[in-house]
């Protein structure tokens, strides 16, 4: 009974990076990838492509900031307004350290506000420690739907 993790990232350096920490931290959920802030969107509320996916929430969305069609402040305001969504984890995962992207991220309801690590290693580090807090140690809340991967 395991819930994705949804990884929202257009840089496919940063992309293929943080899919190498999440393989090495062991994490046994399905990591799904979207390049954009429209897909994100289509994903979160069963659209497009992915009108037949598996029905329930994301353990949590790792979600850049700076994306194209739709920004990832904007992609937040979303899942925060939406009642199926709001109680999603959203950690925003970016090269940005501007004060005013950090506020406005916690102003929206981000769970965490984490800035990519230049060193290799450190990166490495950070998203396996996100990964295993929020798709393991991390309860869910009450009545968070969950779903059974098929083998």
């Amino acid at each position: 009974m395991l819930k994705p993790i949804l990884l929202v990232e257009d840089n496919p350096n940063d992309l293929e990076l943080t899919l190498i920490a999440l393989e090495k931290s062991r994490l046994a959920n399905e990591v799904v990838v979207v390049r954009d802030g429209a897909e994100a969107l289509e994903y979160l509320e069963c659209r497009g492509a992915f009108s037949q996916r598996p029905t329930g929430n994301p353990a949590v969305i790792l979600l850049d900031l700076k994306l194209p069609k739709v920004d990832g402040l904007e992609v937040l305001r979303h899942i925060r307004f939406s009642e199926t969504l709001k109680s999603t984890p959203v950690v925003m995962l970016t090269s940005s350290r501007e004060e005013q992207d950090v506020v406005r991220s916690y102003q929206l309801g981000v769970n965490a506000y984490v800035v990519k690590p230049v060193d290799f290693e450190e990166f490495v580090r950070a998203i396996s420690d996100l990964g295993v807090f929020w798709a393991v140690l991390n309860e869910p809340p009450p009545g968070s739907t969950r779903y059974i991967r098929k083998t």
